[in-house]
């Protein structure tokens, strides 16, 4: 189920056969498909423009929709909640956002339409990437998780961190027992569901309530799956600080992400503010630069004070 599926195989039959013959510059990261384009790529060592014989491969419309039509698997129907918040989770955890024409109901987006646009983000879990950190997370005696927030700029890798350390609290760590964990996955980033099923390895005792926003997941996860922990990612609204002090006021432990790119600047975070003054968060993780994706440079305590 966590396999990594390969991603040629859902583009069109012309773009397959051109990835056959071309070779990329180290791992790839995205895959950008515009109508009447060039083909870009994206790997760790940044952007490539797709050549055959010295000449730049252009998309066409025909190639955006039989890549869909692969992606989908034909019924594009089935992906319709998905394709109205701008993306579709592929098997295997690859995240498709898609760009068209907005079709409105009322005041709300029904859905996308002529879709011009596909960038195709190849998911990269990284399992292990919290091994080195979760010894100082687990409190009383290391029967139970401090309320942990991992804190980072964009881009470097507190998704992953997040979804790792729920892994290894899911499973067990080291001698410490498993703990069942309920994850609020609003953007579906964390457990990456392919029609309701985690395609990440999220751990054996992890419920996920996909595509839900955070605030009405954990107060859901809690009265209806009795987590001992709930994680969620990139909090920052005055709903999610009260979804956060309920689910603590009902025992559960909170594993959460932010963005901030010091300590200093977090605690400049108005929204947060309540959280940090009362000192809700035992532990505070702080991420380093995108060329160290989920590495921590430090650990915190609720105090604010390095450890």
């Amino acid at each position: 189920m966590y396999e990594q599926i390969n991603v040629f195989d859902y583009l069109s039959l012309r773009l397959r056969e051109i990835f056959k013959i071309w070779e990329a510059q180290g791992d790839i990261r995205e895959i950008r498909l515009r109508a009447e384009r060039p083909l870009l790529v994206y790997t760790d060592n940044g952007e490539n423009q797709v050549q055959v014989e010295g000449r730049a491969v252009v998309v066409t419309r025909k190639d955006i929709k039989e890549t869909l039509e692969y992606i989908s698997n034909y019924s594009m129907y089935a992906y319709e909640e998905e394709i109205k918040k701008g993306f579709i989770t592929m098997q295997g955890g690859n995240r498709v956002g898609l760009c068209g024409r907005v079709v409105y109901e009322g005041d709300k987006i029904r859905t996308i339409r002529n879709i011009s646009a596909i960038n195709i983000r190849i998911a990269h879990q990284i399992v292990g990437c919290s091994d080195g950190i979760m010894e100082k997370l687990y409190d009383n005696g290391g029967t139970d998780i401090f309320n942990t927030l991992v804190v980072s700029a964009p881009c470097c890798g507190k998704t992953t961190l997040l979804r790792d350390i729920v892994r290894n609290i899911s499973d067990g760590f080291m001698g410490h027992p498993g703990m069942t964990v309920g994850v609020a996955d609003e953007r579906s980033e964390i457990a990456a569901c392919n029609m309701g099923v985690p395609q990440n390895n999220v751990g054996m005792r992890t419920d996920v309530l996909d595509g839900c926003p955070k605030s009405q997941g954990m107060m859901m996860l809690i009265r209806c799956m009795s987590p001992r922990v709930v994680a969620v990612d990139e909090i920052g609204s005055e709903e999610d600080v009260r979804a956060i002090k309920y689910a603590v006021n009902c025992g559960s432990r909170i594993i959460a992400t932010v963005h901030a790119t010091s300590i200093e600047e977090l605690y400049r975070k108005p929204a947060l503010k309540s959280l940090l003054e009362n000192k809700i968060f035992g532990r505070i993780v702080l991420l380093g630069s995108r060329e160290k994706t989920g590495k921590a440079v430090g650990i915190y305590d609720g105090e604010g004070r390095k450890i």
